[in-house]
């Protein structure tokens, strides 16, 4: 779950990372009051989880209440990256002397947190991390934790005096506290400087330990299919391909988008509908897979360990009747009442396969009979 930078702001400050005082606002009025009370100079920010804000336009300065009111009247108008702005977030200014870049991110790969910082901040830190590594300090977080010596002697390159290594290293120290105790797959600041901007990323799989998520999450800025899977329990992520993947389980979901690859396809999505699925879940699996992106075939993959084939069948059968594909599916079933499922799969007029590789070269083979 994406925070908003407001929302990050508040997380941040609850651990005693500096912010500048600010509020967030619906409309114009709203903005023009907020500006009024903080005095001064004030920005006005489009609250979307999105990059490229000050670019699209998203990101203004205002100098008076009156002022505040006219951009903030603007940047709701705006739609970024397709996402339209429903909130603004209007902050104290200040001058910037100069900009950090201040992260903790979770290496998968590497299965350990990982400190990134760099003295390039308000940037892009990916063509920063392309095209000038050198530029961006890294350091995996060990089991024992992020100690403060260490800390200090990250940020010692970074901020040559030692009082400005020694405050460096202290916001490091409280980011590591929200990232572990917040259940963050990524925190980060940026710029890290007077004007600090926080951006937080939350790990779903822990929600159950923090009741107040539930009032965060904006499902404003979900897409449909990413909020219908949230909604029944499946693990979905879009990707850029064409043939859609419905399997029972995160490991079997990942070898059968690998050997969509193998064979020269490109999978569309990865969705898990898990190992207790019942009809409904396949039929939503379905309904996400037809309404995102441009799917020109379907490949349903199902291992029946927890699982039953028979659900699944069903579940295919009640989707297929409320709502017929327009695009061709394959369906590879073996395992728990597998004889049942095809019974239930070919009462309906539909087969399927037991080799995992065979539907995989059928499947891509129908995709590329589909028009682009």
């Amino acid at each position: 779950m994406n925070l908003h930078e407001y929302q990050g702001k508040e997380l941040f400050a609850r651990y005693g990372i500096p912010v500048l005082p600010g509020q967030v606002a619906g409309t114009p009025d709203e903005a023009r009051d907020i500006a009024a009370s903080l005095g001064g100079t004030v920005v006005i920010k489009a609250q979307v989880q999105a990059g490229g804000r000050g670019k699209a336009g998203g990101v203004k300065l205002a100098h008076s209440p009156s002022e505040a009111f006219d951009r903030a009247r603007d940047i709701l108008a705006l739609t970024i990256k397709g996402l339209p702005v429903r909130k603004v977030l209007v902050a104290q200014a200040a001058d910037i002397a100069k900009e950090y870049y201040c992260a903790i991110v979770m290496d998968r790969e590497k299965k350990a947190p990982l400190v990134m910082l760099s003295a390039e901040g308000g940037v892009d830190i990916e063509e920063v991390a392309r095209t000038a590594p050198e530029k961006l300090v890294r350091f995996h977080i060990p089991l024992e934790g992020l100690r403060p010596y260490v800390a200090r002697d990250l940020m010692r390159p970074l901020f040559p005096e030692f009082k400005q290594a020694a405050q460096a290293a202290d916001i490091l120290m409280k980011l590591y506290r929200v990232f572990t105790e917040g259940d963050c797959s990524l925190a980060e600041i940026n710029p890290l400087a007077v004007t600090p901007e926080g951006k937080v990323v939350l790990d779903d799989n822990a929600d159950f330990r923090h009741r107040e998520w539930s009032d965060w999450r904006d499902p404003a800025e979900e897409t449909p299919g990413a909020r219908l899977a949230r909604e029944k329990g499946l693990s979905y992520v879009k990707l850029d391909g064409d043939i859609g993947c419905i399997v029972n389980g995160a490991g079997l979901a990942m070898a059968t988008m690998d050997l969509i690859k193998h064979y020269g396809g490109e999978p569309a999505n990865f969705l898990d509908i898990g190992g207790s699925s019942n009809p409904e879940k396949v039929t939503a699996a379905l309904q996400i897979i037809t309404t995102e992106g441009r799917v020109r075939a379907i490949l349903f993959n199902i291992f029946g360990g927890i699982t039953r084939c028979d659900d699944v069948a069903n579940g295919i059968v009640a989707s297929l009747t409320s709502s017929p594909l327009q695009v061709p599916l394959v369906i590879r079933l073996t395992g728990t009442n597998e004889d049942k499922a095809r019974q239930i799969l070919k009462d309906f007029g539909l087969g399927a396969t037991t080799s995992m590789d065979e539907a995989v070269r059928m499947v891509i083979e129908k995709a590329q009979e589909v028009p682009v």
